[in-house]
């Protein structure tokens, strides 16, 4: 049993589609949606600069999703979360040896060897590795942690190692480094809004920004890549004897936050609703759902200055609003429930770019104000079979503003 993203796949570190897309404004149902007319990607504030230096061959090209943006979190650091898209453009392997993020003469991030391995993907397959094949195309998730009294960096390159099986000298030595998809990091911030919850030990499944499945969670549509969850959340309410339920794993009424209040982040209109979706069995990963229904029950509000947020997997007939409201900071707007593509009650949030859950971009928020309570080991599938959540010992818990939850935290929400 796993807290599954919104379309689910064999492991956490699958490549896999998002949501479901955004209902008609001017409709209200159970399960038929009609997608909305987004803007492109998020982009670059600016084209980003050439690289200085004579032209040189680069037998894999890169370039970077979307262009980063700054993000203050919970461990007191500043996170640019973002993906480094890597294509071999020759007929034999290539394997990558090394990527570093580099801000002029500055080293940001290194990631050798194993620690690469980790964090790379090729399309479309779960399975870690640092070979792109023939032709193939290989993501890397990246995230630089930059100190708060450092000047976050306004431009970003990457440098990569590699090594192939055949060379030829002197156009393609056995190893060479190459320097790649320059990108001018945003200047835009991330939206301040409130919790989508109430009341103490939300614990934060699966965020940034570690290898989540929201993370790498990549949708290929009209002919582009998008990464709808790159900041998404599941979220899940430990009980007092730190665990997610008691009884029959199967029955909704053992999750005891079942029914939960889902409140508005933030001041603005409801953009789509979809209710009256059948809530699924706990601990059952559902099958067969069409596309539009993996979102389940839910609700997308337009929060001002390009920011979209969703609200997933409600309790079916539960949600109190439609489309054209005009919802207040607070008013809750539905119950969290297990509809849609989940075999666990949760809440599924996130902030994205345009009002279509699966054909938008993920975009940081902050929270105004929440206490952090502890942060979990992050052994969900123990947490799911019924165990205690495992917490980190000598945690010492803090008030927090203006800040995003990072995976694993257990967080306290004003009740008012």
């Amino acid at each position: 049993m796993q807290i599954r993203p919104l379309i689910a796949a064999a492991s956490l570190t699958t490549l896999m589609l998002c949501a479901a897309c955004a209902t008609d404004p001017e409709t209200k149902n159970a399960g038929t949606t009609a997608q909305a007319t987004p803007p492109p990607p998020a982009a670059a504030d600016s084209t980003p600069p050439p690289l200085p230096g004579p032209a040189v061959l680069t037998p894999v090209v890169g370039r970077v999703l979307a262009a980063p943006i700054p993000v203050p979190a919970t461990d007191g650091k500043i996170h640019l979360a973002y993906e480094l898209v890597l294509t071999n453009t020759t007929p034999q392997d290539v394997t990558l040896t090394g990527v570093d993020v580099r801000a002029g003469d500055r080293t940001l991030l290194s990631l050798p060897g194993e620690r690469l391995t980790y964090w790379t993907r090729l399309a479309g397959n779960p399975v870690p590795t640092t070979t792109l094949g023939p032709a193939q195309t290989g993501y890397v998730w990246l995230d630089v942690a930059v100190d708060p009294d450092e000047t976050v960096p306004a431009e970003l390159s990457h440098t990569v190692a590699i090594s192939v099986t055949d060379p030829s000298p002197p156009l393609i030595p056995a190893s060479l480094t190459e320097n790649i998809a320059p990108v001018t990091v945003q200047t835009r911030q991330p939206i301040s809004i409130a919790p989508p919850l109430k009341g103490p030990n939300w614990l934060d499944g699966d965020s940034c920004c570690d290898m989540s499945a929201h993370r790498t969670a990549l949708n290929p549509i009209d002919g582009e890549i998008w990464a709808a969850e790159r900041f998404a959340i599941d979220y899940v309410q430990l009980g007092p004897d730190g665990r997610l339920f008691a009884g029959d794993e199967t029955q909704l009424d053992s999750y005891p936050y079942v029914g939960s209040d889902v409140v508005a982040v933030g001041e603005g209109p409801v953009v789509s609703v979809v209710d009256g979706l059948p809530e699924q069995v706990p601990g059952t990963a559902p099958t067969d759902l069409p596309l539009e229904e993996y979102g389940g029950n839910h609700v997308v509000q337009d929060l001002g200055g390009g920011n979209y947020a969703f609200y997933a997997h409600l309790q079916t007939g539960s949600v109190q609003v439609q489309p054209g409201d005009h919802l207040s900071t607070g008013q809750v707007l539905g119950a969290l429930g297990n509809s849609g593509n989940s075999d666990a009650p949760h809440l599924h949030f996130h902030v994205m770019s345009t009002p279509d859950p699966l054909r938008s971009n993920g975009l940081p928020f902050v929270f105004t104000d929440f206490r952090l309570d502890s942060r979990s080991t992050g052994d969900l599938d123990a947490l799911l079979e019924g165990k205690p959540a495992e917490l980190e010992p000598g945690f010492a818990p803090r008030d927090e503003s203006g800040t995003s939850p990072l995976v694993y935290d257990v967080m306290t929400y004003a009740e008012s």
